[in-house]
């Protein structure tokens, strides 16, 4: 079956760096695309980035120049580059297949506080 494991995340202070990683199985990775979402503590979920498989990158206005999504087709991989990070990043964050976040891991808590 589908399935995603996410990793990476951590607390980190205000203007931190953090990798995540998500290896992904259960279907073929190298055609698809992939996405990052993310849930804040009391909110919705909300989408991040976007990957195709050729490479074409999207992000939401609010990490956009921040976050860089990267994919490893070889080894079935998905990585989010979080930089300059802030308070409001905050959140559990999922590699998904699809933008709303219906097929999803477990996550990983990202903290940025000081």
């Amino acid at each position: 079956q589908v399935m995603f494991v996410e990793s990476g995340g951590g607390l980190v202070q205000p203007g931190g760096s953090l990798r995540l990683s998500c290896a992904a199985s259960g279907f073929t990775f190298n055609t698809d695309s992939m996405n990052w979402v993310r849930q804040a503590p009391g909110k919705g979920l909300e989408w991040v980035s976007q990957i195709f498989d050729d490479g074409t990158t999207y992000y939401a206005n609010s990490v956009k120049g921040r976050f860089t999504i990267s994919r490893d087709n070889a080894k079935n991989m998905l990585y989010l580059q979080l930089n300059s990070l802030k308070p409001e990043d905050t959140a559990v964050y999922y590699c998904a297949k699809d933008p709303m976040g219906l097929s999803r891991g477990q996550g990983t808590q990202v903290t940025v506080s000081s």
